[in-house]
């Protein structure tokens, strides 16, 4: 199973960081289209941060940005753009990602 860990700013609002753990389990190495969407998204998502302003992780079954400061607006919705997409896989295949936002 996939798990992600969304952290949230509670005075504004913002993700301040986004860690996605595991794999998915739902088919062989290499032919796992929940893993492989979860992949585009994080390596896609992170692309777009400014990198300057981050603390970021990406490996086999372990990923994570975390934000130095309060993300600025841009990086906040690249942030919540990631959640949002995040969401829609665990909405097609619940059983194979855990969304936990703290």
């Amino acid at each position: 199973m996939i798990r992600v860990v969304i952290k949230v700013d509670e005075s504004s609002q913002k993700i301040t960081s986004i860690e996605v753990k595991g794999h998915a389990g739902k088919d062989a190495y290499g032919k796992d289209l929940v893993c492989a969407a979860v992949s585009a998204i994080v390596t896609g998502g992170f692309n777009a941060l400014d990198v300057k302003g981050y603390d970021f992780l990406l490996d086999e079954g372990h990923a994570y940005a975390k934000a130095k400061s309060i993300p600025s607006d841009n990086d906040a919705v690249v942030l919540r753009t990631m959640q949002i997409q995040l969401q829609t896989v665990k909405e097609a295949d619940p059983e194979f990602i855990k969304i936990e936002i703290l």
